[in-house]
C-alpha cells in the first residue's frame, strides 16, 4: 500500500516531447494530454482543452521511475531526513513511488508504527510511499515480527535492511510467514563473521590504505544461502544492493533453475570501484562497499541481460556532523535519490555501455513489478506517472537538494541529464 498527500489531478499537455516507454513498445515525437491526472489523449497536435501547455521539443517523456530502496529516516532521525523532504527529493529525482526501510527509531516492527508512518504520508508525502516492515523484532534476528498483522496495516514487504538475518531458520520461518501474509521478502545478505571490522572492499586497495576489509565472500556466501532457502520453500525473494561478482552468478543460477529471486543495483556500484577509495572522502564510505572492476563489469553485465532488475539507490542520508569525519569513524550510507538517473546516464548512457531503454525499464517497470506496485506507463487511460528530461542539459551536484543531507557520492560533479517534470499519481510533483 502507498499513502500520499491529497493533491489535484494535473490538467497539463506535453507538446512534442520523444515519449519513450520500453515496455509498451513506445519512442516517438508525441504530444500527451493529463486530464485530472488521466492521461487521456496521445497522437500528434492533440486537443489542449485550456490545459497548461508544456513544450517538449528535444525532451524526452517517460514513465516515471520507482525506487524499492529508501531510508527515510523518519521516526527517530528527522535532522537527516523526514517523509517531506525525502519525497521531495524523489520527485525532483523523477520519482513517483518509492519504499521506505524500516530501520528507524522505533524500527517499523509493529502495525502501531507502520500506521503512525501512513498517517505522516498522508499528511506530508509529495509523492505516493510505501513501508516496508521488519522481519524481526527490532532487527535483532531473534523474533519474527507479526507479518500478517503487518501485512493488513498496509505493509509493502519485509526486511532486515542494515543487518542480516543470520540465523537460517528464522529466515525459513519468514519466507513461510511472508507467503502467508502475501508480500515479498528483500534481504540485506552479509556474514558479519567475515565482514566485522571493515571499512572498505578486501583488496589491494584496502591493503594499501591499511583499512580493515569486507570480503566479497561475505556478501555471496549468505546470497547462496538465501536464496538456496528461498528455493527450497518455493517463496520468491529480492536481494538487496548486489556489490559483488559471485553474488550475481549465484542469483543468475538460481534464476537458470526457476527460482523466484530477484536483485537490485546501486548506481554507486555501477559507476564507481574501491579506487575512488583512495581519496578517503567519507561520502564514498557504504555498505556493501564498491568493489573492483570486475564485480562492476558482472553487475552492469547482469543489469544488461535482465538478471538484475532494478535500480535502487539506497538513499541513506546523514546529518554533516557525522560524515565530517575521518574516512574510518563515517558511518556507511550515500544519498541517491535526486541523483540516480542523471549519475547513469552520464556514466553509462552517454559513454554507450548502457542504452536508454534500459535504464528507464529498470529504473520503472522492472522495481514496479518486483514489489507489485503499479507499472508506470504511458498509455491512454492511465493514471499519470510520468517523467519529463532534458537529456542535453548538465548539471552541478549539490547546488540545490532537497533531501535535508548531502552526502552525495558525485558531490561537486558535473553530470548530464535533468529531471524536467515529474507527475505523480495524476499531481504535478516537481516541476523545474
Amino acid at each position: 500500500m502507498l499513502w500520499m498527500k491529497e493533491s489535484p489531478g494535473a490538467n497539463v499537455v506535453v507538446r512534442g516531447a520523444r515519449v519513450v516507454d520500453p515496455v509498451e513498445g513506445i519512442d516517438g515525437t508525441l504530444d500527451v494530454r493529463v486530464d485530472r491526472g488521466v492521461i487521456a489523449q496521445m497522437g500528434e497536435s492533440v486537443d489542449t482543452n485550456e490545459h497548461r501547455v508544456i513544450d517538449g521539443t528535444g525532451l524526452v517523456l517517460a514513465p516515471a521511475f520507482v525506487d524499492p530502496h529508501v531510508h527515510l529516516r523518519t521516526p527517530g532521525r528527522e535532522d537527516e531526513e523526514t517523509v517531506a523532504t525525502g519525497t521531495a527529493a524523489a520527485a525532483a529525482g523523477g520519482y513517483c513511488a518509492i519504499l521506505g526501510i524500516p530501520n528507524t527509531d522505533p524500527v517499523v516492527d509493529s502495525a502501531a508504527t507502520l500506521q503512525s508512518l501512513a498517517e505522516t504520508a498522508r499528511r506530508e508525502a509529495e509523492i505516493p510511499v510505501g513501508f516496508m516492515a521488519a522481519i524481526s523484532r527490532g532487527q535483532s534476528g531473534q523474533e519474527l515480527t507479526e507479518m500478517a498483522e503487518l501485512a493488513d496495516a498496509g505493509a509493502a514487504a519485509f526486511t532486515d535492511d542494515g543487518v542480516p538475518v543470520v540465523s537460517a531458520g528464522l529466515l525459513q520461518r519468514a519466507l513461510q510467514y511472508a507467503a502467508v501474509a502475501g508480500r515479498p521478502i528483500a534481504l540485506h545478505c552479509e556474514d558479519p563473521s567475515l565482514s566485522r571490522g571493515s571499512h572498505m572492499h578486501l583488496g589491494r586497495v584496502s591493503g594499501e590504505l591499511g583499512l580493515g576489509g569486507y570480503p566479497s565472500v561475505a556478501e555471496s556466501v549468505m546470497v547462496e544461502r538465501d536464496l538456496s532457502l528461498a528455493a527450497a520453500e518455493g517463496q520468491p525473494l529480492h536481494v538487496m544492493h548486489l556489490s559483488a561478482a559471485e553474488s550475481v552468478a549465484a542469483l543468475r543460477r538460481s534464476r537458470d533453475a526457476g527460482a523466484r529471486a530477484s536483485g537490485e543495483v546501486t548506481p554507486h556500484h555501477l559507476v564507481l570501484t574501491d579506487d575512488a577509495v583512495r581519496s578517503l572522502d567519507p561520502n564514498l564510505k557504504m555498505s556493501p562497499p564498491l568493489r573492483e572492476e570486475r564485480d562492476r563489469i558482472a553487475l552492469l553485465d547482469a543489469l544488461r541481460d535482465g538478471t538484475i532488475e532494478c535500480i535502487a539507490t539506497d538513499h541513506a542520508p546523514h546529518a554533516r556532523h557525522e560524515k565530517e569525519v575521518p574516512f574510518e569513524a563515517a558511518p556507511n550510507g550515500v544519498t541517491g535519490l535526486e541523483t540516480a538517473f542523471a549519475a547513469l546516464y552520464t556514466h553509462l548512457v552517454q559513454p554507450g555501455l548502457l542504452t536508454l531503454e534500459t535504464l528507464l525499464e529498470r529504473m520503472s517497470a522492472g522495481p514496479a513489478r518486483v514489489f507489485g506496485i503499479e507499472r508506470p506507463r504511458v498509455a491512454t487511460g492511465a493514471r499519470a506517472n510520468l517523467v519529463l528530461l532534458d537529456l542535453d542539459r548538465t548539471w552541478t551536484v549539490g547546488e540545490s537538494f532537497k533531501s535535508k543531507s548531502m552526502n552525495s557520492w558525485l558531490l561537486g560533479e558535473t553530470v548530464r541529464g535533468r529531471v524536467v517534470l515529474t507527475i505523480a499519481n495524476g499531481a504535478v510533483a516537481f516541476q523545474a
